[in-house]
């Protein structure tokens, strides 16, 4: 075992992405994602030892980020689950929130829940914040427990996240008299508010055996194959060992798309306020924030519209990837997705049986890919069959021939990917015009430039291997432990010692976690709003000081909402700690060779024009030219537009300016 060679595997709807780190450098691999998954992992990676000449017993560490929890919750496909909970309550989960989403739309509908009607049990006890007004009866626990009939079970009583005590004897007595994994609140997300708390909690139990299934499958395959077990990427960016995983799964929601996001973080260049990621991969497209290197984060994500409320990475998400289907609505407006054509039969231009026209077929026709691009695989692209299909969406739409419909196309799924950055841009009190735009995933660099062109953004960064920046992100993320508790008290007259001894005690929990604690760093954050208020912002804590605390939360909220009351009192309302183990970004020196124009090819931009192919491998340091052009790496295509210039860095990284 060599600790310098390093793995990386990230799964996303249509490819499997594997980089694989020496000291001769950086080898990448991209195969179909499989079903199950790990079967996907495990060709990708014997690829890429193969291409390297790599030795499975020569990997020191091997890193995985899975969207298996995601799709679980997305597609239903999670354990059969059972919830336990306070007499009374038993329709939280259920009625939920009165907020709708969707205001205008009529057609709207809720999720079902988690757990149907039938298997939310109540039980006869009760806890106020005060403390424990009705101990539990152990016994109608063990008399609850033989009706149960199910592969999972919650247990989510009124305020256990302040008194525990009846819901500890609760999940305990169920744990020894059933045979499958019990998920208690106070152990899953210590935070007050019953329904998100609960259907957190409901998350995890649901995900728990698909979890520690995936995961002991993929860890008997790699051992079998002579590779180290794998740590896994979490949806706070952070990575940490299997076992931790199979023990709280619902920390894994959103583990894909976290990865590329901290991939990118390391290519924020100097002179702006930070990094809007883009990741577009074949399925859809994950937008996030970087701000001085480090990756915004939130404790308030939806994932398939129900609330999972753990630390995880801010992604705003949109069904628009390269395999997103185009189609024409009732009132025939052209659409994308959110249906895609996965790996399975995939594109039109696959050749593989699909005949829907998507993403990638537009950008075909449009010339920004070519015939004999290859995507991952070896993979060869059919120009007739993403024509035909396109033809077909023309008359459909009655536009004028395949290209009018490709320009179509790719304009409206730019036009998607444009509302979520402003989404986490505009919305959230930033302005785009002050960042740099990171493009990543097999399709992002495609638009990237277009992107930034209609959100007045002036640069563009590519990283090299940007097609599998998810799988180099795992290499360098951090090891993250979060821990939280709810404490809600007037800033002002709050005891400071009493705060910092919960803050003590969250410290102890996260070191408690971490695999080297010696090497660990301990943040600490709170989260505050102004009396009255429904919603809180969190604000950094050095030492805790209710002075500080305060200024700070005014400056945010000014910052986040337009104003700030500084007149107004400031509540506490619950403290968070982080402890994180750093990692660095492997190094890829990049060895350029050969002649840089490998060919050229008709683009369509403003008008068709004669456009020089380059090969991002022989795209020596320090290379520049005006667009358009096109450079292929591989696993992605970068469209460099007129007006625009490309420039090449030591590591290979392109970066994109305006071209004044």
């Amino acid at each position: 075992m060599n600790e310098t060679v390093r793995l990386g595997v990230d799964v996303g709807g249509t490819f499997t992405d594997v980089v694989l780190a020496t000291d001769r450098g950086l080898t990448t691999a991209k195969v179909p994602s499989t079903v199950p998954q790990h079967e996907g992992v495990l060709d990708g990676i014997s690829v890429a030892l193969d291409a390297a000449d790599t030795d499975p017993a020569d990997v020191g560490q091997f890193r995985h980020a899975t969207t298996v929890a995601t799709n679980a919750l997305l597609e239903g496909t999670g354990a059969e689950t059972a919830l336990v909970t306070t007499e009374g309550f038993a329709d939280a989960l259920a009625i939920g929130r009165q907020d709708r989403p969707s205001l205008y739309d009529q057609r709207a509908e809720r999720p079902d829940p988690l757990v149907p009607a039938e298997r939310r049990y109540e039980v006869d006890e009760r806890a106020t914040t005060e403390g424990i007004e009705r101990d539990i009866d152990t016994e109608e626990i063990r008399a609850l427990a033989e009706s149960i009939e199910a592969e999972a079970v919650a247990v989510a009583f009124l305020h256990a996240y302040a008194h525990p005590e009846n819901e500890r004897t609760a999940a305990e007595t169920l744990r020894t008299e059933l045979d499958v994994p019990v998920s208690a609140s106070h152990e899953v997300l210590g935070e007050f508010r019953e329904y998100e708390r609960t259907a957190t909690t409901v998350a995890d139990a649901v995900l728990t055996p698909v979890i520690d299934d995936y995961v002991g499958r993929l860890v008997a395959g790699a051992t079998e194959r002579g590779l180290p077990a794998p740590r896994i990427m979490q949806s706070n960016g952070g990575i940490t060992d299997a076992e931790t995983v199979r023990d709280n799964a619902v920390t894994t929601a959103l583990s894909g798309p976290a990865a590329g996001v901290v991939g990118a973080s390391a290519f924020e260049p100097d002179g702006v306020d930070g990094l809007i990621t883009f990741d577009m991969g074949g399925t859809s497209s994950d937008v996030s924030l970087v701000r001085e290197g480090s990756v915004e984060r939130t404790t308030e994500a939806d994932v398939g519209s129900r609330p999972v409320r753990v630390p995880m990475v801010d992604v705003e998400t949109v069904g628009a990837g390269g395999g997103s289907i185009a189609w024409v609505d009732a009132g025939g407006a052209l659409r994308v997705g959110p249906q895609s054509a996965g790996a399975e039969p995939g594109p039109a231009c696959y050749g593989k049986g699909g005949t829907d026209p998507t993403v990638t077929d537009a950008a075909l026709v449009l010339g920004y890919l070519g015939a004999d691009t290859t995507l991952g695989e070896d993979l060869t692209l059919d120009v007739d069959a993403a024509t035909d299909a396109l033809a077909a969406l023309a008359e459909e739409a009655a536009l004028d021939g395949p290209v009018e419909a490709a320009h179509g196309v790719y304009e409206v799924a730019n036009a998607a990917m444009t509302r979520a950055i402003r989404s986490v841009t505009v919305e959230r009190g930033h302005d785009p015009r002050e960042f740099a735009l990171a493009a990543f995933g097999g399709a992002g660099p495609m638009h990237a430039a277009a992107l930034a062109d209609g959100l007045d953004v002036s640069t563009v960064v590519v990283p090299r291997a940007s097609g599998v920046l998810s799988a180099r992100g795992l290499l360098a993320a951090d090891e993250r432990h979060d821990a939280a508790r709810t404490y809600r008290a007037e800033l002002g007259t709050v005891d400071p010692d009493a705060v910092r001894d919960v803050l003590a005690d969250l410290e102890s929990t996260v070191l408690a976690d971490t695999s080297d604690p010696t090497a660990a760093t301990v943040t600490f954050r709170a989260d505050c709003r102004y009396a009255g208020q429904s919603y809180e912002l969190g604000v950094g804590l050095e030492e805790f000081d209710r002075a500080s605390v305060a200024a700070r939360f005014h400056a945010v909220h000014d910052q986040a909402r337009g104003y700030k009351l500084p007149e107004q009192s400031v509540e506490l309302v619950t403290l968070r700690a982080t402890a994180t183990v750093s990692h660095e970004m492997p190094t890829a020196r990049h060895h350029a060779e050969g002649d840089p124009v490998s060919g050229r090819r008709e683009a369509r931009f403003d008008s068709p024009r004669e456009t020089p192919v380059l090969d991002w491998g022989a795209l020596g340091s320090g290379h520049s030219r005006s667009g358009p052009a096109i450079v292929e790496g591989g696993e992605s295509t970068v469209v460099v537009p007129p007006a625009w210039r490309l420039t090449v860095d030591d590591q290979g990284t392109l970066t994109m300016e305006e071209d004044r």
